[in-house]
Order: structure tokens, then sequence, then C-alpha cells
């Protein structure tokens, strides 16, 4: 069984315990699921299960629909550059992002660490979904459905430690949420984000004038040692003391508390933020002999003991006593808060908007978001500069330029994939609001500059090219980022994709000879028999043919009219 097959099975599971669901009922349809021919016909049997809620979201989620065919990676050479053989390679996918989050579960599968999406979730930016979605506020079935499909995929694709960020405006934000409980798990809920979009919001509104939109945050696993940080405590030293906490007694031994204080003898008494139990002798700025204190202490005395044999030590800077601790040769970090904004050194869509202006063109994109939000996010979660990051509505490429400039500044390794659906500029036009009419007008135009054809990932792989090449398409740089920036290098590999029958049996055009294994492997070769790469075709794409006729088969099935 796949490992989407498990976890639909698990929420089902989830689901019996949480008395929503019928245990017998969810034994019928798990033997459904294990039967299901693809993992799409899964997900599509599994959602019998969702209609019953007691709270949460009530909505029936529409799947992608079955195809008797094979979604698979194809090269886009043309629009592919490689700037040095040394450097880092990304990866841009051109087309339906479910069908490549499918496509990326066969290399990626668990190997993601940090996602991050920003769904289409305006008036304007939802096309035909926006009528459902804001009309039938209690819905939004056409958004959800949407969302719910790819999340299952996405959820596979997390390393165990993996972190996903959505981004969503107030309006649809308890929505989102809530289905994000439902695949995700409530447990596995970090924060609710508040990002400043803007520090001009519309004069014009007669309720309210809306400066933030939201950024959910969930973990796959997180374990309660995993630190989200927020950049390192001036001085590198941390409070043992957390106002709120039960009161403990601990022990400091001797030799382990550096005061900030004149020496002498320290009696207990109540002006302190602790209680000394005992006198403190201090001489030459460190204690000399163990004592005990109560106080609203971090850590247990276990903790304590732990700390000291890795080389922790305290500092005491006042006689008030609010004692600090400091790692040996670790520097403290923050905690991040939940706001996002100037302070933390995140721009607004302002910020965004004068970033792409400068590498494009002015209204080229609506509201794009600002680097600084993603590599804000990036950071805070995770340390490791091998690291993974997916984006499945790339839009701009914001998420793809946030983690060059990420590794340019700490010299990192971070890789990201971009996916985005291939929309036709001219049908966009042509369904367009006035707001929206004059941004795809320049989309068009600009395209037309290079002879390009009129398609929305055009614009998303000319400004990776440009800030990563210094160069437009035409080998030309006269826009103003290339002058104040130094290219940030690398190389990117774009994908597009591509559609083969499962019953295809034309020499050179079957399963086994349009998908090329190496936009699949690690070590981009070849597999060395003809064996292993049919076994890998059939165990990876879910319509594969598990079973070629022989031709005796086949002649008895035409002559019968079968």
């Amino acid at each position: 069984m796949s490992n989407i097959k498990d976890e639909l099975c698990a929420q089902l599971d989830r689901r019996v315990s949480d008395k929503i669901l019928e245990q017998t009922d969810s034994n019928l349809l798990k033997k459904l699921i294990a039967n299901a021919e693809s993992d799409s016909e899964a997900i599509e049997i599994s959602k019998l299960g969702t209609l019953l809620k007691r709270t949460g979201l009530h909505f029936v989620p529409r799947t992608e629909k079955t195809q008797q065919t094979i979604h698979y990676f194809k090269k886009n050479n043309e629009l592919s550059f490689h700037t040095d053989e040394g450097k880092l390679t990304h990866k841009l996918i051109i087309g339906d992002n479910y069908e490549a989050l499918q496509n990326l579960l066969i290399q990626y599968k668990g190997k993601i660490d940090v996602i991050y999406i920003d769904p289409p979730y305006g008036k304007d930016s939802m096309g035909e979904f926006a009528h459902t979605n804001y009309q039938n506020a209690i819905t939004r079935d056409n958004l959800l459905s949407m969302l719910y499909s790819r999340l299952v995929l996405a959820k596979q694709l997390l390393s165990d430690s993996g972190v996903i960020f959505c981004s969503i405006d107030d309006r649809n934000q308890a929505y989102v949420k809530c289905l994000f409980d439902e695949v995700m798990g409530e447990s596995s809920f970090v924060a609710n984000y508040l990002w400043k979009k803007t520090d001009t919001p519309p004069s014009l509104s007669k309720k309210v004038r809306k400066k933030y939109e939201y950024v959910l945050c969930y973990g796959k696993k997180l374990d309660k040692k995993y630190k989200f940080s927020q950049g390192e405590i001036e001085g590198g030293d941390a409070p043992l003391l957390n106002s709120g906490n039960q009161l403990k007694k601990i022990r400091f031994p001797k030799g382990t508390v550096f005061f900030n204080i004149p020496d002498g003898t320290y009696e207990p008494n109540e002006c302190r933020k602790i209680e000394l139990c005992e006198n403190v002798i201090v001489k030459d700025g460190v204690n000399q002999n163990d004592f005990c204190a109560v106080g609203e202490w971090k850590w247990k005395q276990e903790m304590v003991d732990d700390e000291v044999k890795k080389g922790t030590y305290f500092l005491v800077k006042s006689e008030l006593f609010s004692v600090r601790f400091q790692r040996n040769g670790e520097k403290a970090t923050k905690t991040p808060q939940n706001n996002i904004d100037a302070e933390v050194g995140v721009g607004t869509n302002e910020t965004g908007y004068g970033e792409v202006s400068s590498i494009l063109q002015k209204d080229i994109f609506d509201n794009p978001k600002p680097t600084s939000l993603i590599e804000f996010l990036v950071s805070m979660v995770n340390k490791d500069e091998y690291i993974t990051v997916l984006d499945f509505f790339a839009g701009s490429g914001t998420t793809g330029h946030a983690i060059l400039d990420l590794n340019k500044k700490d010299d990192g390794y971070r890789t990201f994939i971009l996916c985005q659906l291939n929309e036709n500029l001219d049908n966009a036009l042509k369904n367009a609001s006035k707001e929206s009419k004059t941004t795809i007008e320049n989309q068009i135009a600009l395209c037309d500059k290079y002879n390009r054809p009129h398609e929305l990932t055009e614009i998303t792989a000319e400004r990776l090219r440009r800030i990563m090449t210094g160069k437009s398409y035409d080998g030309t740089a006269d826009y103003k980022w290339s002058k104040e920036n130094e290219p940030y290098g690398g190389n990117l590999d774009v994908y597009t994709i591509g559609t083969v029958a499962n019953n295809e049996n034309v020499e050179g055009k079957t399963p086994f000879d349009v998908i090329d294994e190496r936009l699949y492997r690690d070590d981009n070769e070849k597999f060395e028999t003809i064996q292993e790469k049919i076994d890998w075709v059939c165990s990876n794409f879910n319509n594969a043919q598990q079973v070629v006729e022989s031709d005796a088969d086949w002649q008895k099935r035409v002559k019968e009219g079968k």
C-alpha cells in the first residue's frame, strides 16, 4: 500500500477514535482504499468517510478525475539554463501542480523540508472559482477541493521535521485552517502568523482598512525539542526564569555561576527574583559553594545537571539574581513572535512590487509577496543550510528568488522546486476584470518582446533567468536589478508534463520509451537493464499497466470482440 493510502487509512482511524465514523464503515472504506487502482481513486473513496463531522469544516471535497493516461516529466531544454555545473541546480515545473506533486513523490517522498504556498484566494485571481468562493461563502468548495487533494500529496513529500506555510487572507483563513487541521492534523498546528501586507491600506473603505494577512504554519511531526528561531539573542545568553512557571527548587554546583556584582556573601532576602535557601559566597566573580534557590525555573534539576556536564554555565548580572544561562559554544536564539512586519525585517506587498518592477517591469504582477517574507519563514524554522524548499503555486517566482538570496547571504546550499500552472494569458485577458486587465496586457507585451508564447510561466522563468544569469532571454541586461546586483548564478532545470496512454505499444512511444528516469534520479543515470526500467515505471506511475498482454491473448480478445 502506498504512503498516501496509509495516510488516508490513518485519517479514518482518527475519525473512529473521535467517534465521528463507525468502525464497521471504516473497515469497509479501508478495504476499498487498499484495492484502489490509483492514489487518486483512493482519495475519492476516502472522502466518503469525511462527509459527516461533528465539528469543523463541512464541505464535500471534489477530487481530481482519474485518467487512463500517465503524466510524466519532460525536460524543457529551451527554458533550462546552466551557469556553472559546480553550482546548485533548481527546478521549475510547468503544468498542473497536482500532476507535478504526483511526479515529485517518486524522487522526493519524505525529503522536502519546507513548503510555502500562496494559493489563488483573491476574487480576481480565482477565475472561474470566484463566484463560488465569494458569493457562496458557506462552502467555498472549489477552493477547498482544489487544495484538499494537493495537501494530501504535499504531506507525503514533507520530511518528518518538515514544515508547511500557507498565505491566506482573512476572508478564507478560517476555512483553510479547518482544511489544514483535517489533512495535517490539529496536533500539527504551529501558529497563525500575522503578516503586515501593506503600509497604505485603502482609504476609501467604510468599515475597516485592512493591513494584515495570515500565514498558517503546520509541522509534520515536530517533537518538543524542535526549535523555531528568530535570530540570536544579543550577548548569547538566555533567561533561566520564566514568569508563570511553577516554583521549583534547584541546586547550582560550586563554580558554575558567574557574577557581575561585587564579591561577598549574599544572604537570603525578599528583594530578589529568586529565593535563596542559603548563603552564597562569591569570590573572583564565581560561587565558592553549592547553593539552592527557589524560582519560576524553566529547567528541572536533572536538566541543570545534564547541562553542567556539557559545559553550560550561569550568569547573575545584578543583585536581583535574575539567573541566565549560557551554553558552551552555542549562542542562544529568540523564539519568534506571531507578528511578521518591518520590526523583524519583513517587507510588504509594496516591497514585493518594487522588487518585481526592478527585475521585469511595473504592473507585471498584482500584489507579489516580498522575498523577505519567504526568507524569514525559511530561516525561522530550519537553520540547516542543506534543505529543499517547495512552492507549488509559484506565481512570479518569489520563493525561488528568496532561496537564492538566502544562499548568497550565508553561503547556504538550499535548493528550490517551483510548480506553476501554464495559464494562457490570452484567455485570461478575455475574462479579466478592469483591475487585472492592465497587468495581463503587460505580461503579454513582455512575451511579445522576446517572441515567446503568451503563457504565465514564461514570466516566471524570465524572472529566474534574469536574477540567476544577469541577462534577459535575448541576452541583454537592460533592467534596473542587473545594474544594482550581482547575478546569483546556479542552474535551472525546467520540466513540462507530458502524457502517454498506458496501453501505448508503438515502438519508441511506449511509457517505457518516453519516460526519462534520469529526471527522477539523484544520480541522473539511466537504468542498466530494460527490466529495471519496466519495474520502475510500473511501481511509480499509478496508471502504468502491470501486465502486458501476449499476442495470443490479444488476438483472442479481438476475435471475441472484447
